[in-house]
This record gives C-alpha cells, structure tokens and sequence, in this order.
C-alpha cells in the first residue's frame, strides 16, 4: 500500500496570511498543498486565481495540488501551469474533450488528475486510468468548505481500487470533503492514500496543525 499522503486545503487557511498558513503545513509534515480554484459557475463559489498561486509558489517547496472546479477548463490550463501547479486535477464535465485536456495538462510537464464528484460514474475516466496521476473522489458536492461527508462514497473509492488493482496501474486516489477524525481511517481502508483536509487540520485541537496532519497519518 502506497504511503498515506496528506494535502492540506489552504481553503480554510487564514486568506490574510497565506504565506504563514503555508510555512505552517509545510513544517508541520504536509506532503503537498491543496488548492481549491472555484469559478462561481462550474460551482457556486468563488476562490482564487493564477495571480495568487502565483504569488505563493516561492514561498514552499512543497507540491501545489491545484483542484480547477472551473468550466470550460481547457483554456485556463496554461494559466495555471505557469502560476506554479504541481498537480493539475480537472472534471471531465468542464471540457469538452478530456483527452485534450490531459494532454495539455501534459505539455507543460505536470501531474494530471481528474476529479469525480459523488454522482459521477467511474465508467466516465475508466478509459484514461492508464493515463494520469491522480483520480480525486469527492466526498461532499463541491463548492464549500465544512461540508459533512457523503459515506456512499466509500464504495466508489473501493471499486477504484479494485480496477486500479486490477489492471495493475499506479494512480493515486485522493478524496475530498469532510474528512475528519472519526472517518479517514475508513477512506484509507477503501483505498485512498491521498487525504485532503482544511477544517480538521486548521481547526481540530485547537488548530494544532503539527498535531492534526500526524493523527490523519497514524493509521
């Protein structure tokens, strides 16, 4: 089983004070940054842009896992990819041809995923498992930080990590939304090793980061 990897969302971060927010994950063991980009279209919020990861990127040396919940996607590919994405994880919904998008992805030499949201079928990415780094779950519908977390999911991350077993491939399953104390170590069991957490981490414990990203890897 791959190492369980933590990917702190900067969503429940303190927006005044990013940089500090950062420098905290990163010396508190994160593996990478999570970084949620909403467009108040493809879901109903709004977050941040290219400008501000941008901005951040010097400040870690940790990986930025840039979700884009944005449509139509394959545009601003390129925006983010300069900014300083790591990780670049799109919908397949939010393009109009998905192997377009990967390969754009691609060209500028980042790591592809795709994101599914809790309604949406593995059977839509199965024909391009072989062909990225990460498929991101969603546990609760996107758009908000906080949500509780949709356990209906659990059978989702199992059956991806039964074809990924399957087929023998070496993507990594991230899951998304509501993951706290009481449930990662059921998400890790269905087979995730990839954990995106903002409320649990920043406010669990008194907001003892350190703390927090330790407990979620104690499994």
């Amino acid at each position: 089983m791959k190492k369980i990897q933590i990917s702190p969302s900067i969503l429940s971060a303190d927006f005044s004070n990013l940089e500090k927010d950062i420098k905290k994950l990163e010396t508190a063991g994160a593996d990478m940054i999570h970084v949620d980009v909403m467009d108040g279209h493809f879901v109903p919020n709004i977050t941040i842009g290219p400008p501000v990861i941008k901005a951040l990127r010097n400040k870690t040396s940790l990986p930025f896992d840039v979700h884009l919940m944005i449509s139509p996607v394959h545009k601003y590919i390129k925006d983010f990819a300069n900014a300083g994405a790591d990780i670049i994880t799109i919908h397949p919904e939010a393009t109009p041809n998905l192997q377009e998008s990967i390969d754009e992805i691609r060209s500028f030499k980042k790591k592809v995923g795709i994101s599914l949201n809790p309604d949406t079928k593995i059977d839509i990415v199965e024909d391009y498992l072989d062909k990225v780094d990460l498929i991101l779950i969603m546990s609760v519908y996107p758009g908000f930080g906080g949500q509780k977390f949709i356990s209906d999911v659990l059978e989702k991350i199992k059956s991806l990590k039964d074809l990924k077993d399957k087929r023998k491939l070496n993507f990594d399953i991230e899951v998304d939304g509501g993951i706290n104390f009481s449930n990662f170590k059921s998400v890790i069991d269905a087979g995730a090793n990839v954990l995106v957490s903002g409320t649990t981490i920043f406010k669990e414990n008194n907001g003892d980061i350190k703390k927090n990203i330790d407990f979620l890897k104690s499994i």
